[in-house]
């Protein structure tokens, strides 16, 4: 089992940045592939990113390539999504999910993940 406990959340304005963390605990941490979902209200959950859980590749959603990074500290047990250049678009809930020795395209999809956590509120003014 694996608990996912994110944070970094917060109000900030267009242009903005801000680094969301998600620290893990429960497993064994380098196993796992890593990702990060959004959830706006009224809308479906949206991919965002993620890290494989080896090699370090990583993959990202169109709307978010070139302005966010995901990477993992393994020392930690963390995972991080750094957003810069934040938009009102980006605005939504974003929660992190582990898959065991998940890796490659299939990771843009909700469905392979074991575990997620409770989210975090991210909202960007004009």
């Amino acid at each position: 089992q694996a608990r996912l406990v994110e944070s970094g959340g917060g109000l900030v304005q267009s242009g903005a940045s801000l680094r969301l963390s998600c620290a893990a605990s429960g497993s064994t941490f380098r196993d796992y592939a890593m990702g990060w979902f959004r959830q706006a209200p009224g809308e479906e959950r949206e991919f965002v990113a993620a890290v494989n859980w080896v090699g370090g590749d990583t993959v990202y959603g169109d709307s978010v390539k070139g302005r966010f990074t995901i990477y993992r500290e393994i020392a930690k047990n963390t995972a991080y999504l750094q957003m810069n250049n934040l938009k009102p678009e980006d605005t939504a809930v974003y929660v992190c999910a582990a898959d065991h020795k998940g890796y490659g395209s299939g990771l843009t999809r909700p469905v392979q993940y074991d575990f997620w956590g409770q989210g975090t509120q991210v909202t960007v003014s004009s």
